[in-house]
């Protein structure tokens, strides 16, 4: 029996963070699909293509991870995938508190959906895409905290919304 998990994030951008954890669920997962979405109340900086052309071109090292862009309800989107795992990422207690209601409700609405917790690693424990795009923002190096590829994509982008 082979294992798909679904690991669903906005990455606005893909950081690091985000690359170790998947990394680490393809090691436990058969097939990994990353699940970028929509969120079109989040008011993202990078478009849902941008996000899933820069999270390709991060993940090519990954043979057994998929990119794929959605918006429906995550639940939806795992049947649609035949997955019945997802892997979130635990930084803090804070996320936790929001990973449980997550988690319950999409047990709730498809009991069959398990979701799988990891912890960051220690380098990346306390990053997120959000405070990445601050840093930019003011002109902080960001370049330890995303892939190359992402921080070049990331200047431009911002260099045009100035």
């Amino acid at each position: 029996m082979t294992t798909k998990a679904i690991y669903p994030g906005t990455f606005d951008p893909l950081t690091n963070g985000h690359l170790d954890l998947l990394t680490r669920a393809s090691r436990l997962f058969d097939h990994v699909v990353l699940a970028i979405a929509a969120s079109p109340s989040k008011h993202t900086l990078f478009t849902l293509d941008e996000r899933v052309a820069l999270a390709k071109g991060a993940t090519q090292h990954l043979s057994n991870v998929e990119v794929v862009g959605f918006s429906d309800l995550m639940v939806h989107f795992a049947q649609q995938q035949n997955a019945n795992i997802l892997v979130r990422g635990l930084r803090a207690v804070a996320d936790f508190e929001y990973e449980l209601q997550l988690a319950k409700m999409n047990h709730h609405l498809m009991p069959t959906l398990e979701s799988v917790f990891l912890m960051p690693s220690e380098e990346w424990s306390f990053i997120s895409s959000s405070l990445v795009k601050e840093v930019a923002r003011h002109g902080g190096d960001v370049s330890h905290f995303l892939p190359d590829a992402i921080v070049s994509a990331l200047a431009d982008k911002l260099s045009k919304k100035m």
